[in-house]
């Protein structure tokens, strides 16, 4: 493996909060580990609630995948609502696609109670069709989603195509409860919401180890210290010294490449409504704008990887079939991060001898899911009430062969993007 240079457009345009390197607890109601979504928004209700409540990340807020994400706020997952319902159960299933149908209200709302300045815009997705074929999927989640009461639509190909800027598609499905944010300033306005509510938020502190006696113990290089609850909240970018237990998902990679500014008049043709998009490809393709004008691509696959030329090469090629008028228009600014995914692409929330809990898999959907699971978590432990989550806990779970997923979803996503130039546009996935 060879790694190439990375450049976060969202770390290189981020704001600079201040946090604690240093703590000297002795004990706490609730040590979190872990400073991207779930974690944040868990700190931040423990703190509203009056818990003494401590944030350990091992590197910086939003470091991991919260920092590295779209920046879609999305209602739902990417697994069909009748999916949901068919793995886990019709009660469960309905629960859950209820829960995370209202997790945009949360964050916007949160965003607009603590003046999150995360360039917020709340004008709708557009999942998207590039064929014939893929606009059967978007039948299928229509047909679902409105029978839940979900007010989205159906775009026909010619609005379809105005409001991606792209003659590439056929059709789009337009859900207006979502929106696009900035993911770093949103983890770190979490982060300094709750260090205002009272919550010690401490930065580059690792939690060493993690056990359970009469109280948990929490070790961490400075010290060690003790807690009435815990969240694990690392997802994918664990440290493989705390989690519980191993083997819970595979790896995916999701990399971006952002545009230089664009002009005023080619921001006005593509995306003019700033909507965040992805499309119904096996090899998924997302494309959104920023603040200031750049269009960002991404799609699955590792820039840490020596597969990552065929990422960037598809990248280039990508960009001009969809937007021939940007012709050349250099990449500013590209980076990855890593994906927590299940087996049957569903979420997990572990229960830690009922004094805790660690969610993971949110399988490509962090920031509602994430937030959502951190507030409710919080509710949980404080009322001792597991109906309070939006999915039941588990005790245990583990699955086979994640490594050999994890390479297989690199290799194929590989593999597609490096024969992308031969393959005619529609056809791939």
């Amino acid at each position: 493996m060879t790694a190439t240079p990375q450049t976060n457009l969202w770390q290189a345009t981020a704001n600079a909060p201040t946090f604690d390197r240093t703590h000297d607890q002795q004990s706490v109601d609730l040590a979190i580990i872990g400073g991207g979504f779930s974690g944040c928004s868990a700190a931040l209700e423990a703190a509203k609630a009056g818990m003494k409540v401590i944030l350990l990340e091992a590197e910086t807020i939003g470091y991991g995948g919260s920092g590295r994400n779209v920046g879609l706020v999305n209602a739902g997952l990417w697994t069909p609502p009748q999916e949901v319902e068919d793995t886990l159960g019709k009660p469960a299933g309905e629960k859950l696609n209820k829960a995370l149908a209202a997790a945009p209200d949360l964050v916007f709302d949160l965003i607009d109670q603590h003046q999150i300045e995360c360039d917020a815009v709340r004008n709708g997705t557009l999942h998207c069709a590039q064929s014939h074929y893929h606009k059967k999927d978007l039948d299928k989640r229509i047909a679902q989603l409105t029978a839940r009461g979900a007010p989205v639509t159906m775009l026909d190909e010619a609005e379809s195509q105005r409001r991606l800027g792209s003659r590439h598609f056929v059709a789009s499905l337009f859900d207006p409860r979502a929106g696009t944010i900035h993911p770093l300033k949103y983890a770190q306005g979490l982060a300094e919401a709750a260090q205002d509510a009272g919550a010690k938020i401490v930065e580059h502190c690792p939690a060493t180890a993690v056990q359970k006696d009469e109280a948990w113990r929490v070790a961490t290089r400075q010290g060690e210290f003790t807690a009435k609850y815990v969240i694990i909240a690392t997802n994918a970018y664990d440290t493989k010294r705390v989690r519980y237990p191993k083997n819970q998902f595979s790896t995916v990679h999701f990399f971006q490449s952002a545009t230089e500014p664009l002009s005023q008049d080619l921001a006005a043709k593509i995306l003019p409504n700033r909507e965040g998009t992805w499309d119904c490809a096996t090899v998924m393709t997302s494309l959104r704008m920023d603040a200031e004008n750049r269009l960002i691509l991404g799609a699955i696959g590792s820039l840490n990887h020596a597969t990552a030329p065929f990422h960037k090469m598809w990248g280039r090629q990508k960009l001009r079939d969809l937007y021939p008028e940007l012709g050349d228009v250099p990449f500013t600014h590209q980076w990855c991060g890593k994906i927590a995914m299940t087996a049957d692409h569903l979420p997990k929330i572990l229960d830690l001898s009922g004094r805790g809990y660690a969610p993971f898999g949110y399988s490509g959907r962090g920031i509602g899911p994430g937030t959502l699971f951190g507030t409710q978590m919080v509710k949980a432990l404080i009322n001792q009430d597991e109906s309070l989550l939006p999915l039941a806990p588990i005790t245990q779970y583990e699955e086979q062969l994640t490594a050999a997923k994890s390479t297989y979803y690199e290799c194929g996503a590989a593999a597609m993007h490096a024969g992308y130039p031969v393959l005619k546009y529609g056809k791939i996935g």
